[in-house]
């Protein structure tokens, strides 16, 4: 069964078009080592909760705007080994590669598909 990997974070607005490139990276990186699809949504309607919500999982600012991305892979086997593969290919590199982003604030895990209609 398929499996997917998936984060939310909080982009500096002004970061848009930077995070869009770094995600065009990267989606082209993962894709190499076996993801099937790479997904990346910029928050339009994320509203903010009273008890939780994505804005305050992330502590989102206000200057700042809620991702959302998934990576599908074939299977959580192919997942574990695309994923060593991917954060060892210099594409990905924080140093070279810079994240737009406060990646300490990202969450992210990954899931079983239990239902796929």
């Amino acid at each position: 069964m398929s499996y997917i990997d998936g984060f939310v974070l909080a982009v500096p607005t002004e970061n848009r078009e930077i995070y869009r490139k770094t995600a065009q990276t990267a989606a082209a990186v993962f894709n190499e080592h076996g993801a099937l699809k790479l997904v990346e949504c910029w928050g339009d309607d994320v509203p903010e909760g009273e008890v939780t919500s994505f804005p305050m999982a992330v502590k989102c600012k206000a200057e700042e705007t809620v991702v959302f991305s998934w990576i599908l892979w074939p299977s959580r086997e192919a997942r574990d080994q695309g994923m060593e593969k991917a954060m060892a290919d210099p594409r990905l590199n924080p140093e070279a590669n810079p994240m737009p982003f406060d990646g300490s604030r990202m969450i992210y895990g990954g899931f079983e598909i239990i239902v796929d209609e």
